[in-house]
């Protein structure tokens, strides 16, 4: 079920991910050559990924998956009506999780987050935004999605620490930027393959 959804994600943003992309790309490119700044490429691909994500995530609000449902502000009331392991469980309450555990990750990885009530403040500031907004341009607001999200964003913070604290264990010579970015190439590399994958899928 989640498969589904990206490909379908991907399907209809792949168009917008390929041009902003190349515009986000090109600006920074010009911008660290112009300023005589060295590029550390894991940095720039982490970068990249948070806009892509950011993309998606937009999409997923905006447009995706519309529902015709009433608001619900009584906590726990909708994600309760579905069957543990059920393809609307998976759908709804896993993926509303998913959806924002890389937030949590990224907001933690570029503000140096120590403690997780920051970035459970930051989370809940932007779905409630989110759930707001929905409300506002026709959608519904729902109480659940903000919890889920607020988990999901809460367990992003903690893969950021978790990579934070494998990091200051590793040996030196493993801390070398030239490391990271082979590692960071090669993620994207096989996240560009899937995703390509997928797109061609969803055609």
């Amino acid at each position: 079920m989640i498969r589904q959804s990206l490909i379908e994600i991907l399907g209809e943003v792949w168009p917008t991910i390929l041009i902003s992309s190349v515009i986000a790309i090109s600006m920074r490119l010009v911008y660290l050559i112009k300023n005589k700044q060295k590029i550390i490429l894991y940095k720039e691909l982490l970068a990249l990924t948070f806009i892509i994500y950011a993309l998606c995530l937009f999409y997923v609000v905006t447009f995706g998956d519309v529902s015709w449902s009433t608001s619900n502000l009584i906590p726990f009331k909708e994600m309760l009506r579905y069957s543990f392991g059920s393809n609307l469980f998976i759908k709804n309450v896993l993926g509303n999780i998913i959806m924002f555990i890389p937030y949590g990750f990224f907001v933690s990885y570029y503000l140096n987050l120590k403690k997780p009530l920051s970035a459970f403040l930051l989370v809940l500031l932007v779905s409630l935004s989110i759930e707001t907004t929905q409300l506002l341009i026709g959608r519904v607001f729902d109480i659940d999605d903000i919890i889920l999200n607020t988990i999901g964003g809460i367990l992003g913070f903690f893969v950021y620490k978790l990579i934070f604290i494998i990091n200051n264990h590793l040996p030196k010579v493993l801390k070398n930027p030239i490391v990271y970015n082979i590692i960071i190439v090669l993620f994207a590399i096989l996240m560009a393959m899937y995703m390509f994958n997928l797109i061609k899928l969803g055609v």
